[in-house]
């Protein structure tokens, strides 16, 4: 048995020698090497009991060489030098006869970043196999007292990520994630929920576990509605998958050559720039850029060296910002913005059980499972309901109602929020639950 363990990182001052390592060999015209050194240990569970337990570490030094606009990468999980030196020839070889890149960007300048350090936490770095056996063990044993099947996951991660190149860029980080989910079912009802944090300790699993437990007894035998429009109330972790899609298209090169709901067109539908600055969403949405949220303290810098600062992305229901690659940036003239993430949407200091004591009549949604696009440029998706779903009357949960499917154009969407509950963290979006007053569902699905 597994009583202890160790990170086994390498640390940030032995990944930035790596990287000069690779800078002092290169006979590139300009070279970028980015190093990433993961640790993912985790522990499935399935009707309460451990199904699986591992921890994969993962180590990997990319190098991209460049001659004029020319350009190749390759990488190796070798740490020894004679492995690094014929990773880096082969890089120059092959940017030496590839095609020339027609988006070519130079490599990065030396960036000047937050003056903070992302969250590391030794202890969900080192957690130990029995730990986590021992955490999910009280999760099946409270799902077997109720007479609950539960099933889920929990893991924990230690990264540390670096880049360097030959024009003077140099970042390193390190942190850590814990992330939770489960399932509960039981006869014909189940309910699901996830949760992550920078800190296991931070996780509250037992609490979880208990309400998911609750929801999946209460969803027992549901009754069949019509499809039609009705007033929702989204859990957070259901609306976080809605979310993500709408950020994902503040796109600005789709934008301006007509691909995206942000695009603007003329009489003849040829593209007219975007809708920057127009009142497309609800006055409550507002989404922000921000690594730094104490539920998510992330990385200081993207994957290429840009810095990640914190960015207004929606404000009172206005977006502010779009998405410029450097490519794009520099092509229409400004100034590139790195990936719209992390998101974080501000919430409001109520419970979701406040949004549905505000709600006369509608569904509960606990999770938007399966979301595809309809039409990328309207940004109309499908999906369907899953996990418990619930009829809302005057104020309480009167019942449970079978899963449907929907087909919402998800900027309506965000234009009919009309209150928010108190944010939480999942995967790596910041988001609070939200009461809408108009979601469109197609038709009723056979999913539990």
């Amino acid at each position: 048995m597994t009583l202890a363990t160790h990170s086994i990182l390498i640390s940030p001052d032995e990944a930035l020698s790596l990287l000069e390592t690779v800078l002092h060999n290169s006979q590139a015209e300009d070279v970028t090497v980015t190093l990433n050194n993961t640790e993912e240990s985790l522990t499935r569970f399935s009707e309460n009991q451990i199904s699986q337990n591992l921890t994969i570490t993962q180590f990997n030094l990319s190098i991209t060489s460049y001659f004029g606009k020319r350009c190749a990468s390759t990488s190796t999980n070798e740490l020894d030098l004679d492995a690094i030196i014929a990773s880096i020839r082969r890089s120059e070889e092959l940017a030496q006869v590839a095609p020339e890149d027609p988006e070519w960007v130079p490599p990065l300048e030396p960036q000047t970043y937050d003056d903070r350090k992302p969250s590391f936490d030794e202890k969900t770095a080192c957690l130990s196999p029995l730990q986590r056996g021992e955490i999910v063990q009280k999760v099946c044993q409270l799902g077997a007292q109720s007479n609950i099947e539960a099933s889920g996951t929990l893991s924990s991660e230690a990264l540390l990520f670096a880049v360097a190149n030959s024009r003077g860029l140099r970042a390193c980080n390190r942190l850590t994630a814990a992330d939770f989910s489960v399932t509960a079912r039981i006869e014909t009802g189940s309910a699901w929920t996830q949760r992550t944090a920078c800190s296991i300790n931070q996780l509250p699993i037992e609490s979880l576990t208990e309400t998911i437990i609750n929801r999946a007894l209460l969803s027992r035998n549901p009754r069949e509605i019509s499809p039609g429009i009705y007033p929702v109330v989204f859990d957070g972790a259901a609306f976080s998958d809605l979310l993500e899609w709408v950020i994902w298209n503040l796109d600005a090169r789709a934008a301006d050559e007509g691909r995206s709901f942000m695009s603007r067109t003329n009489s003849g539908g040829k593209p007219m720039g975007n809708r920057i600055g127009e009142p497309l969403f609800s006055p409550l949405i507002q989404v922000q850029r921000n690594p730094s949220h104490p539920l998510l303290q992330s990385s200081t810098f993207f994957n290429d060296g840009m810095k990640k600062d914190d960015l207004e992305i929606i404000k009172a229901g206005i977006p502010k910002t779009l998405f410029y690659s450097r490519y794009w940036a520099r092509k229409q003239g400004k100034t590139a913005t790195g990936g719209m993430f992390p998101i974080v949407m501000l919430g409001e200091n109520q419970s979701l059980e406040d949004l549905i004591a505000q709600t006369e009549r509608g569904i509960l949604v606990s999770r938007a499972w399966y979301v595809r696009y309809v039409n990328p440029r309207t940004l109309e998706v499908t999906g369907m309901t899953r996990d418990g779903t619930f009829w809302i009357e005057q104020g309480k949960i009167a019942y449970p109602i079978k899963n449907m499917r929907f087909n919402q154009c998800l900027p309506e969407l965000l234009a009919n929020v009309e209150a928010l509950s108190s944010v939480e963290r999942y995967g790596n979006t910041v988001v609070p639950g939200v009461k809408v007053k108009a979601f469109n569902f197609s038709s009723i699905t056979d999913s539990v």
